[in-house]
């Protein structure tokens, strides 16, 4: 059964209506809470200088000829980390942010990779796949739409 709507990303669990106009509205036990760009970007960062350390290491191990795997190394990572407990990569961790479904649930390995790969083309756009995750309701990237995922806050 879903958790989220589709549509709009409400809750569907039973909710009290909403207080009079001018009150402080309450937060329900159960409510969804999207990362934001900010947070998202800054994990990213995260991420970039593990990724920056290992294939730097990588490469001077090999003289240069391991560069290439960069790419594999990447791909890997993201996508073992987000089909993991964790349901995130050390910088989501780090933010305290998870990878989910659209019903909330941990992603497999194949969703996380079409994900990862799905990023690349948000990259070919100019960046702005990723920064329409800063205007969209469920705070969803370009490539969270493809693999219909959402980022949330733990």
């Amino acid at each position: 059964m879903a958790r989220f709507c589709q549509g709009c990303g409400a809750s569907l669990e039973a909710q009290p209506p909403p207080p009079p106009t001018g009150q402080a509205v309450p937060t329900p036990a159960g409510a969804v809470m999207y990362a934001g760009f900010w947070e998202r970007f800054v994990a990213i960062v995260i991420d970039f200088v593990i990724l920056s350390i290992a294939t730097g290491i990588i490469a001077a191990a090999t003289f240069g000829t391991g560069a290439p795997l960069g790419i594999f190394v990447s791909w890997l990572y993201e996508a073992f980390m987000l089909s993991s407990e964790w349901q995130a990569t050390v910088g989501k961790r780090a933010m305290s942010i998870v990878v989910t479904d659209i019903n909330g649930k941990r992603i497999t390995f194949a969703r996380a990779t079409g994900r990862h790969f799905a990023k690349w083309i948000s990259i070919l756009l100019c960046f702005v796949g990723f920064i329409i995750a800063a205007f969209t309701a469920k705070k969803q990237a370009l490539h969270d739409m493809i693999a219909e995922t959402l980022v949330v806050k733990r």
